[in-house]
């Protein structure tokens, strides 16, 4: 397993130089190269988390290490799914996630590796559908603040059709993270009081997980009600992205709680 995780690791940051440089210098086969490495990068990675799922009779998603690189992968393959869609002209998206995975991974890499059983109060039928909704919203949240990011450096350059592409997709990404963030919170709150005997205790988790909720709630309401477009709506899903990184690592850096396992 340590072979196949190494060599996705490695695969993530060649496939990153390759879009790279594919992009900056207009070369269509070099992008090519680093779309097809993308994809054994994925294809190592997906069999490692198979592996380690199946080593683990448990699904591979009880710790930091565990969820990292699980996040890791669904950016990837987000990516991929977005790269595939060629009439949305997204050949660029692989420069932007392939790096994106690379950092996860790389992440992932400085967490302890080792398979431990699950503790009690993750012993749950609540457990993949609560963590496996957290790494869908985290990903899609990430790939959204991406095409943020993507809106603003093209903001003067580039057709208005491109740029309201942009805006929806990064929209439509950002409606589904908020969603599979709400299943998150809601089948915490039930889980939590099978385990705890409460349904909200206001861990750093659950509070900087519903912090974030709600700033992804004020852009959907800007959206809908204020109407709010284009650049400010790029701005927003970069900067929100901050509160789903300090949720994933800050909290587990810097505080301690119920979650601190995770």
């Amino acid at each position: 397993m340590n072979v196949l995780f190494t060599a996705s690791l490695g695969f993530y940051f060649v496939a990153t130089l390759l879009c790279f440089a594919g992009a900056a210098f207009k070369k269509d086969g070099v992008k090519n190269t680093g779309r097809i490495v993308l994809i054994l990068a994925v294809a190592a990675h997906l069999i490692y988390i198979v592996w380690r799922g199946i080593t683990a009779r448990r699904l591979p998603l009880a710790n930091q290490f565990e969820f990292a690189t699980m996040f890791a992968l669904m950016v990837a393959i987000l990516g991929l799914v977005l790269d595939f869609r060629n009439k949305l002209h997204m050949d660029w998206i692989l420069t932007l996630c392939a790096p994106m995975a690379f950092l996860l991974q790389s992440y992932a890499a400085l967490q302890p590796k080792e398979i431990t059983e699950l503790m009690p109060a993750l012993k749950s039928a609540w457990f993949g559908l609560h963590i496996g909704s957290a790494a869908l919203s985290y990903s899609s949240f990430a790939v959204a603040a991406l095409l943020g990011l993507r809106y603003l450096l093209l903001e003067k350059k580039a057709e208005e059709k491109h740029l309201k592409q942009l805006d929806n997709l990064s929209y439509k990404l950002i409606c589904f993270g908020f969603l599979m963030l709400s299943i998150v919170i809601f089948s915490g709150c039930i889980w939590a009081e099978q385990a705890w005997s409460t349904f909200w205790s206001w861990d750093p988790k659950e509070t900087w997980a519903l912090i974030t909720w709600i700033v992804y709630a004020v852009y959907l309401h800007q959206r809908f009600r204020m109407k709010w477009r284009g650049k400010r709506m790029a701005w927003f899903a970069l900067l929100a992205f901050i509160f789903v990184m300090f949720t994933f690592v800050g909290v587990n850096t810097l505080m301690s709680g119920l979650h601190s396992y995770a």
